[in-house]
């Protein structure tokens, strides 16, 4: 009783940002991201964002670079409407997402976290997460784009084996591809990725980096990324601070300019291996 009255207390919490009456679909033509004069505060706290004006194109790749507490987390957040901002308005494909469905604007966008979360289920069921639907066939497709179809046929029982509690079984390497492969069969315009490379190994980074070129291709991408060899994917670099936009450009033209950029450059190749570097 004790177990089920804390289970009640976690469940039964009313939304506090319900879905508003009038929520139209959202209709994605074009999948551009605009964030228009952006403040917010988590509650009790300083403002994270002040003032914030963003820009993104589609089919854009950009990667958001700033110190710890920058607010590239709190832009994350506010793109996938798990708050309101205190002022201004994100808007998707010209649509503020504050008066769109919550299921259409979910449906627009993937995710792709540094550590993803797998449940104590098949491998299959674990792919299958964000796109219940999809055929065993669509299911291998995915994997194959995700370079994780070799490792997974390998198992005791291929896609049916059990990954175990939050993915134990699998290392995070395996465990990024997993998530990677989800992201394509969920086919979203948008694309989030959350230091998607930061906690894996040279090897591990090859395999997924390879795969997330995949990923990216014909979608518009937001990404949290530090990784020098990642950053030089992107169309442009834009640096946060202090909940404001300091620097915003091609990877090539912050480079050559002072700033946070350049300097994350400087201490990456000075601890950085020959291969890593390549």
């Amino acid at each position: 009783m004790a177990r089920l009255g804390e289970a009640s207390a976690t469940l039964l919490t009313p939304h506090t940002m319900a879905e508003r009456s009038h929520a139209a679909p959202l209709q994605v033509q074009e999948a551009t991201l605009d964030l228009e004069n952006v403040t917010f505060a988590y509650s009790g706290r300083r403002p994270v964002l002040s003032g914030l004006n963003l820009h993104i194109r589609a089919g854009e790749r950009v990667d958001l670079i700033g110190p710890s507490g920058a607010g590239k987390s709190t832009i994350f957040a506010l793109i996938q409407h798990f708050y309101e901002p205190a002022s201004g308005c994100v808007r998707i494909s010209g649509q503020d997402i504050s008066h769109v469905t919550l299921q259409s604007l979910q449906s627009a966008i993937s995710v792709v976290p540094q550590d993803p979360s797998l449940f104590h289920r098949s491998l299959l069921d674990n792919i299958r997460y964000g796109c219940p639907d999809a055929t065993e066939a669509n299911v291998r497709r995915a994997c194959g784009d995700a370079n994780c179809l070799e490792f997974l046929v390998a198992m005791p029982e291929g896609l049916n084996t059990i990954a175990g509690d939050r993915g134990t079984k699998l290392s995070g390497g395996q465990r990024q591809r997993i998530a990677i492969a989800r992201a394509i069969l969920r086919d979203s315009p948008i694309l989030l990725l959350d230091e998607a490379t930061s906690a894996l190994d040279i090897a591990s980074e090859l395999a997924i980096q390879s795969a997330l070129e995949r990923l990216m291709k014909n979608r518009t991408v937001i990404a949290i990324a530090h990784r020098l060899s990642t950053l030089q994917t992107f169309d442009r670099i834009v640096v946060i601070n202090r909940g404001h936009v300091v620097q915003d450009g091609s990877p090539a033209e912050l480079a050559a300019i002072p700033g946070i950029y350049r300097d994350t450059l400087a201490r990456q190749l000075k601890r950085a291996p020959a291969q890593d570097i390549c």
